[in-house]
């Protein structure tokens, strides 16, 4: 018997909760919107903003290569830049100068300071601040 009266109070409030959700339709569509939206914003200003920013700069620090530019590759190799092709650079690397034909995408560090380059994050702190000797 205690089985039967279980069952017809589950029964009950699963009807009860229906009713509560249709008559309050729209309230539970926000509860299930709001968190998503936020999430949303979340992942956009933790996670694509900042790689797009980054994608911009390393595109930018490839178009700017020149001639005797220090760089290193992604493999971890340090040269100098000899030329500059479209798709290619030429480096020259340790003290017997080999030289090694590499792809411009595979460059991941310009070590070399332009005066026209884009200024980086750090450069744009030490703008503001003032050096007392």
């Amino acid at each position: 018997m205690n089985l039967y009266l279980l069952l017809a109070e589950s029964a009950a409030a699963a009807e009860a909760a229906d009713a509560e959700l249709q008559g309050g339709g729209w309230m539970s569509l926000v509860t299930l919107i709001v968190p998503l939206a936020l999430m949303i914003l979340i992942f956009y200003f933790l996670i694509i903003r900042p790689e797009k920013k980054r994608a911009k700069e390393t595109e930018s620090m490839l178009n700017n290569l020149q001639v005797a530019d220090e760089v290193v590759t992604s493999g971890g190799i340090i040269g100098r830049v000899l030329s500059v092709q479209k798709d290619t650079v030429l480096i020259e690397t340790g003290s017997d100068r080999t030289k090694i034909r590499v792809v411009k995408s595979a460059i991941a560090k310009n070590n070399t300071e332009h005066e026209n380059s884009v200024p980086t994050a750090e450069a744009k702190k030490a703008k503001g601040k003032t050096e007392i000797k």
